[in-house]
Formats: C-alpha cells, structure tokens, sequence
C-alpha cells in the first residue's frame, strides 16, 4: 500500500488535525451512519462506542432467534469491529458506555465496563445513537429471575437458556405490540403454551380497534389467551416452583417465564445531562438534518422525535428502516451535503402465526386525536388473488383519505397472503403525495396466483373515487345506534338468517328489481350485505329510481369486527 494513503502511517500531527466524528451507539442508526460518513470522506476519523458486546446487530430478528427460527447466532451479526476497522477504518469500542457529554469543552467521558476504567475522547462532531430502553414499571417482582425484555442478543440467549434450562411450559408476554406479538408466536414455535397481558382493549395498539379483531380472533384459534384491558400489577414466585403474574384485575396467571413487552423509551440521560432540547414526546429535539440544539452535536436513531408526515405531530418511532435512513442523513448533513430527513408514515408490518398485519400513515383514531377533519373510510375485503385460483384468502383492509382531494391518508391491512405487498404500494403512494385516484388507476403486477386484474389496491382506489364523486355515499358505523334510516341488507334469505345488524329488513339483490316499489322513498337508506358489492350494485339501482341511499361500508364483515370491537351495537 502507498505510504501516503495508508491511514494507519498517519502522523500524530496529522492526526490530531483531523476532524474527529464520535458516535454513541451502533445498530441502525449509529452504524449506518458511520458507513455512509466513511463513503463520502476519508480524511475524517469516526469512532464508534457501544455499551453492549456488538456494534451492529439485527435486533428485529431477536424473537427469531429465540424461536430457533433462526438457530445460529451469528446469522444476527450484521457487521463486525474488525469489519468496521478494516472496510471502513471506523475505530469500534464495543461494551464501552459513555457516561457523559461536556459540549463546551467538546468531549466525552467513556467507562470501558469490563476494566471499570474511564477516559476521556475529544470530538468535533458528536451523533448520540443511543436507542431506547425496554420500559420496566417499577412493580412487585419486575426484576426477578424468569423476567426478560428483548433487546439484545444477550437478552435473546438468556430467555433460550431459560426455556431449555428450566423445562418452560408456559409463558405469559406482557404487552400485545409488534414485540409481544412476534415473541408470542416464536414461544408457540418452542412448544410453549402462551397468554397475553394487554391494558388496552386489542392488541396492536397502532390499529384501529376493528382492524385489530381478526388478529385478536386468529391468536384465540392458534390457542393464545388473551387477557385485554388489564394492566400488569406485579410479579410474585409461584409455590412449588415457577412464576405468577398478578393482573390489576386480580387475575392471577401462572407462568414459567415472563416477557416484558410494554414498550420502550428513549434513552435521553447523556442528551439531558448536558443540556440538549428534547421534543414534547420525550425524545431529542432535531431538524430535518438531524441536528440536535447543538450545532455540533447530531442524534439519530429511535432516540430522536420526527414529524409525522400525515398528522404534521412529533412523534417517536422506533424502527430500523427510519433508523437507518436517519443515519444516512447525519452522515451527508455532516459532510456537508444539504440531505433531509422527510418524516415518518410508520409503515410496518408483523406476522403472526401465519398471518401478516400491516400498516402505514395515520389510523383513524390518531386522526381524531390530531383533530383532524374532512376526511373519510372505505373498508373491503378482496382475495389476495383471483377467486377461480385455489387457495384465495380475503385481505380486510381499511383505506382512509382526505375529502375532496383524495389524498391518501393512511392504511391498514390484515389476512394470510399477500398483505405487505399491498401496504407497501400505498406506502410508496404516501410518500409521493398520491391520491385515490393513483391507486384505482396503479398498473400492479397481475396473474392469478399473484392477483386479480383488479387488485385490492385498484379496488380501494376505486371505492374512495365512488365516494368522492357520489357514486357511492357512505354511512359511518358509529352512527348506526342513533340512525333513523331503513337499514336493508340485500343478501339471500338464508345469509339474512344466520346474522345481520339490528333491526334491518332483508330484501334480496336478486329480487330488487322486482320489489324495489316496496321500499319506501321518503325515508333514507342504509345498505349492508356481506364484504359491501352487493350493496353497491343496489345502491346505483335505487339511486336511479330516486331513493335517498348510502352504504355501510365493508359490510356485515365489517360490522362484525366493529361489534366484536365494542364500537357497533
């Protein structure tokens, strides 16, 4: 190698010129941030600190690991130090915390914790990646042996060696979130049997409540128990062995193991500590060049509040694809490339037990939270291919968007097959401002195994463009207890018999043409059938015939989910 270029020939005097980037904290954001930073500028130096063993790991496929879905560790290890050191000729020091930040003297305090022994490291540029924490409440019995959150590969090797070193059973997971969940299915995978603690009514806290009940239904038939709007109390040993978590209902739920799913939160103290603005959501405050109050000091990652794109609210979120896309822009604001950070849709998605849920952009509840307005719902529940190819399973997807524009506003979607793809093509319309009328005119991939030549996408697209030009009115749910319209459900008696809304009165599509003259015109319509065409199809004949209709979108499907919600009578 060229003596010149060889960084490690370097003169002290050199080398003490050079400007000097620390970074607190691997994984996605830190470490992305590193590599991106090396790639754009070798003349800095970039040192990297970690408190735990590994500077870049896949903390998503931790629940995987312990499932032995993933069975070798080392698969979970994105990137080395030596590969840092050598690829990137990024400095790591791995299970060294840093303890303090002095902005004035632009410094750092890190305490290696394997020596005990502190020192302190000079920066021109600071980037805080220092993640969140596994919220542990401080109740009875939290800390004891059997108690686990998942967080890192130790946390993920500890919960194995208990299950195997201890004959687990049984598992109770505290908190049915995107962790709980995936933790749930991967305890099931380990032939353990599995209850669910969850203060909030549902599972998936981001859905909105309907959408969440065929998830809630599917984990009852895989043979979950759920335990919903019941808070966690405390933790006490069980007699003879084992745990007992206690609910604030006073239910008691016996237990080999416990997994603390809560939630996390970010870890703030060194930003705190010396004095950086944090955001109203407890995060650090940053622009959209993630640049904290510090000129000098940069933070990323699941630490930091973002903009909501959909809402215009801070908010924190932590996932890696943000995480990730964060580094990237401290790295180019850093080397002084204008790049900006757009904010966040939340797009994410879960699998469970077979089936995937998916989301992205606002839910209707966090709408009317932000005081939202001018803005409506379709729901439909399409196969995820063509019906005349076997194995055709239906995708209940909600589709929320702006009144009059169309724009899309966010989407939430659950089913066997097929589902992530149809969120990320919305997604990808979010992001690029898209409207309805994007998605009912979407050229999407179609052969009968994949789709349908109108794909769900399409046909979402096409419900909300009914709905904007008046084809096709909706009626909302929640107003269905307190309506004064002629609710009528056009499908087959026998369909009719086996459920239907309250105080309906059937009369068949099939004989509306006939009967229509039965109907009264002075009075309002509600039209329900099974998943909502049917309904449809009636609608545009009455509308014709001069009645005064709108229909009950998603129909008796939806209304069962709503009902099973508590949100129906």
């Amino acid at each position: 190698m060229n003596h010149e270029t060889d960084p490690k020939s370097v003169s002290l005097t050199e080398r003490s010129a050079r400007r000097r980037v620390v970074i607190v904290g691997g994984v996605a954001g830190g470490a992305s941030c590193a590599a991106r930073l090396r790639r754009l500028d070798e003349s800095v130096e970039i040192v990297m600190f970690d408190r735990g063993p590994y500077v870049s790991f896949a903390n998503c496929g931790l629940p995987y690991y312990v499932g032995n879905v993933i069975s070798d560790e080392r698969r979970l290890l994105v990137a080395s130090r030596e590969l840092f050191r050598e690829r990137f000729n990024v400095e790591v020091y791995t299970e060294t915390e840093v303890t303090a930040v002095d902005r004035s003297a632009r410094t750092i305090m890190a305490r290696d914790l394997r020596t005990g022994d502190s020192r302190t490291e000079r920066y021109d540029v600071l980037v805080l990646s220092p993640g969140a924490a596994p919220i542990r409440p401080p109740l009875p019995g939290v800390d004891s042996p059997g108690v686990f959150a998942v967080r890192t590969i130790p946390d993920s090797r500890r919960i194995r060696s208990w299950i195997s070193d201890h004959n687990a059973k049984h598992a109770v997971v505290v908190g049915g979130g995107f962790i709980g969940l995936e933790m749930v299915e991967n305890l099931i995978h380990r032939e353990l049997s599995v209850a669910i603690l969850e203060k909030l009514p549902q599972v998936m806290p981001p859905l909105d409540a309907e959408m969440a009940v065929p998830l809630m239904e599917h984990l009852v038939a895989k043979g979950v128990q759920l335990h919903l709007g019941d808070g966690l109390a405390g933790i006490e040993a069980r007699a003879g062995g084992g745990l007992v978590v206690v609910a604030e209902s006073g239910a008691r739920l016996p237990a080999d193991l416990v997994i603390l799913a809560i939630g996390v939160r970010p870890e703030t103290g060194l930003a705190k500590d010396c004095g950086l603005k944090l955001g109203p959501r407890g995060g650090i405050a940053v622009d959209a060049q993630m640049r904290t109050s510090d000129p000098n000091i940069w933070a990323v990652g699941d630490v930091v509040e973002v903009q909501d794109v959909l809402t215009g609210q801070e908010t924190v979120l932590p996932l890696a694809g943000p995480a990730n896309r964060q580094g990237r822009v401290a790295a180019e604001s850093i080397a002084g490339r204008g790049t900006r950070f757009r904010g966040v849709q939340a797009t994410a998605v879960v699998g469970v037990l077979g089936l995937t849920v998916a989301s992205t952009g606002a839910s209707e509840k966090g709408l009317r939270r932000a005081g939202a307005v001018g803005f409506e719902k379709v729901y439909l529940h399409p196969g995820q291919h063509a019906g005349y190819y076997p194995g055709a399973s239906p995708i209940h997807l909600k589709l929320l968007f702006s009144v009059p524009d169309g724009r899309i506003l966010g989407a939430q979607a659950v089913g066997l097959e097929g589902v992530d793809k149809r969120v990320d093509v919305i997604a990808t319309a979010i992001q690029f401002n898209g409207t309805v009328h994007d998605l009912a005119e979407a050229e999407l991939c179609y052969a009968p195994q994949y789709g349908a030549a109108k794909d769900p996408v399409n046909l979402a697209g096409m419900l909300a463009q009914n709905v904007l030009n008046g084809d096709m009115p909706v009626a909302d749910w929640l107003d269905l207890d307190r309506a004064s319209a002629l609710l009528l459900d056009v499908r087959e008696p026998d369909e009719f018999a086996a459920g239907h809304l309250p105080n309906a009165i059937n009369l068949p599509l099939s004989e509306l043409r006939s009967r229509y003259l039965e109907l009264p015109n002075d009075r309002k319509i509600w039209l329900c059938c099974a998943v909502g065409q049917r309904a449809y199809y009636a609608s545009r004949f009455l509308t014709q015939h001069g009645y005064r209709c709108s229909n009950l979108s998603g129909g008796y499907t939806t209304y069962k989910a709503l009902k099973a919600a508590g949100l129906a009578p």
